[in-house]
């Protein structure tokens, strides 16, 4: 764990540029914007959250927490977590499990149901960060298509 103080809180529009800079540790993809005013969009938190960890002054560590109406479940919604991303130089600090423990705490005070996390399959290590966080592997298994594929 680390001994910086670690603050977790909806993302500003302010906040961009260092998101996108983790997004591209996240994915090398010279397509990655991202938007003041996409994040300023998202700052009720009703539908989704862009969750951020600033420790040390700087922002470290990010995940988006997307809310999904549901209707099996007397109307409880379900969440979807994914993107969740450790600035290379603040990994192995406990900074991805904060994170997590957050998403939980927001998904339990809206009665969700279940939360999904997403996760690249390449991604072994973060894998097995999440099978240790308490996250199924075996439960579900997802699919996507991209836009580049759909007719």
């Amino acid at each position: 764990m680390t001994h910086e103080p670690v603050a977790i809180r909806q993302a500003w529009a302010d906040d961009a540029a260092a998101l996108d800079r983790l997004c591209r540790q996240l994915v090398d993809d010279p397509a990655i914007r991202v938007l003041p005013e996409r994040l300023q969009a998202l700052a009720d938190g009703e539908r989704a959250q862009v969750l951020v960890c600033e420790c040390g002054g700087q922002l470290a560590a990010s995940a988006w927490l997307g809310f999904c109406e549901g209707v099996m479940y007397g109307g409880k919604p379900f969440a979807v977590l994914e993107n969740i991303v450790v600035d290379r130089g603040w990994r192995g600090r406990g900074l991805g499990q904060a994170l997590l423990d957050e998403a939980q705490r927001r998904c339990l005070a809206r009665q969700c149901s279940k939360i999904m996390l997403r996760s690249s399959a390449q991604r072994l290590e973060a894998h097995r960060f999440f099978l240790r966080a308490g996250f199924r592997g075996d439960a579900k298994r997802g699919f996507v298509k991209y836009r580049r594929d759909m007719a």
